[in-house]
């Protein structure tokens, strides 16, 4: 619920990540290179590879390191159906993705692209297999570049601060951005302050922390990058979150909900979606349908694109919010983004938040500069915008590939199809209206309120399947292994003791 940063200055083309290269490990005392992934339940794992042996994995043309197949099947140490004891995949770095641990001084951590170790029918020896996510991804992201279009993508980490998993105990009860959450000399506001700083000195730009809602809860808010880019910086992000605060004694969990009787924690997910060549229409035309409501502030680009997630929305849930307990989250009337399928201009309770940068006070320019006005150049047929889209119906459970897949993928699919916008400006929370005032702007169906539900959307939805490809599968097969892993324990407190120990 953090005061949004603001999107205007930044660019898919000019906003990079600032990680490190190869070359200047050693002269940034790295001793230990964590060779990282993520698994389709978003478990963070990693290889500890010295820099003498990293460096000499560089001299292959595929330096890298081997894999066991059945890796995206494993939960805890049960195997998924559909995932066996045969095969290796071989775990290619990417050079492009280093990043100095600083809550490990002398690691810096790295990560890659699942390939094939030699070539398997159907596909080109060196690009990422079907189970990869970040391949996954970066498919859903060329995809868009072949229609005109490119993401950026900014998070909200939303956690909470744990001196305790048995029983459960936060390390205050302080609410919204209370100073006294922050209170100087205090073990947690500590924990923060190295975790912010730890954050900027691996280059990932933090926009500013603050105290939430719930007790001993906290959010982290880091800028926007390119999508890929951006969920290589939020997996760096978590691990910063969660190691610094365990040097303090504390556990970091993004459990979605500890409290029913106060917030969740989310990872709203800021999109902005942006023309490639603001000159090129690729045959979009803006609609007045919904003039009245949104004021026609929506670009033709970002029309279409917010057509695609609405439609997909509920399969992309399946991705989101992965999970059982994240359902306890996403209730109407909390301020989660409720349960219905709209979207809205700066409403909370819309599970698609538009956000609109606030009006520019013009500078008048200095007396003797001031000049008879230059005749305006015609405007382009898609030209940039400031919007973004804040989704709230995702929490830090979620693989942050796979749940970018599953929100740009949706809107993708509306760039493809160039769907129409069927849901209006929806300027009221959707579960205090009625139905003939939902009707009215084209709020018709529920987002999905149990994880049955999700899945259930998820293997009906043939276009989300069908871009997405094979890792579909298995995601659903380990989840349902893991929400049996998950519900094993005997009472509540012990679920729970389970969900904070693993999220």
């Amino acid at each position: 619920m953090a005061n949004d940063p603001s999107y205007l200055p930044y660019s898919p083309q000019t906003t990079k990540a600032l990680t490190i290269a190869p070359a200047w490990l050693e002269a940034n005392n790295v001793h230990t290179v964590r060779i990282t992934w993520v698994d389709l339940i978003n478990n963070i794992r990693f290889r500890a590879v010295p820099l003498s042996s990293f460096q000499r994995l560089l001299a292959s043309s595929r330096p890298g390191v081997t894999v066991t197949q059945c890796v995206f099947g494993l939960a805890g140490i049960t195997l998924a159906s559909g995932f066996g004891p045969v095969g290796e995949y071989l775990y290619v770095v990417d050079l492009a993705t280093i990043r100095l641990c600083s809550y490990a001084p002398g690691h810096a951590s790295i990560v890659g692209w699942f390939q094939d170790t030699t070539p398997a029918p159907g596909r080109v020896l060196g690009t990422g297999v079907p189970m990869c996510p970040r391949s996954v991804l970066k498919r859903v992201i060329d995809t868009a570049a072949s229609y005109n279009a490119a993401f950026l993508v900014g998070v909200e980490s939303e956690f909470i601060l744990l001196k305790n998993t048995n029983p459960i105990e936060t390390v205050n009860a302080h609410g919204w951005s209370n100073s006294q959450a922050l209170a100087s000399g205090t073990k947690e506001t500590e924990a923060m302050e190295d975790i912010a700083q730890g954050l900027i000195k691996s280059g990932i730009e933090l926009m500013m922390y603050h105290s939430e809602g719930a007790p001993g809860q906290y959010e982290v808010v880091t800028g926007p990058l390119p999508p890929l880019e951006a969920a290589d910086a939020l997996v760096h992000t978590r691990e910063t979150i969660v190691n610094m605060a365990s040097k303090h004694g504390f556990r970091a969990t993004f459990a979605p909900r500890l409290h029913l009787d106060n917030c969740g924690s989310a990872a709203h997910t800021h999109i902005s979606v942006h023309p490639i060549n603001p000159d090129q229409s690729f045959g979009l035309q803006a609609s007045s349908g919904d003039a009245a409501t949104s004021e026609n502030i929506l670009t033709p680009l970002e029309r279409i694109f917010l057509a695609g997630l609405m439609d997909h929305l509920p399969a992309a849930c399946a991705f989101t919010l992965p999970i059982r307990a994240s359902y306890a989250r996403m209730l109407d009337g909390i301020w989660s983004g409720g349960t219905w399928v709209a979207w809205g201009r700066d409403n909370r309770e819309t599970p698609v938040r538009l956000c609109v940068p606030p009006t520019r006070v013009p500078v008048p320019a200095p007396a003797q500069a001031q000049q008879a006005p230059a005749k305006p150049a015609a405007p382009a047929p898609n030209p940039p915008s400031g919007n973004h889209f804040e989704v709230k119906c995702v929490d830090g459970t979620s693989s942050p590939y796979l749940a970018l897949s599953g929100l740009l993928g949706a809107g993708v699919l509306g760039i493809q199809s160039q769907s129409p916008l069927i849901e209006k400006d929806c300027r009221a929370p959707a579960a205090t209206m009625t139905e003939a005032e939902r009707e009215a702007v084209g709020v018709k169906r529920r987002l999905p309120r149990t994880w049955e539900e999700a899945r259930g959307a998820l293997e009906g939805d043939v276009a989300m399947r069908g871009l997405l490809g094979g890792v579909v599968e298995g995601f659903l097969a380990v989840g349902e292994t893991l929400d049996g892993l998950l519900h094993s324990a005997a009472s509540e407190v012990e679920r729970i003791q389970m969900l904070v120990e693993n999220y």
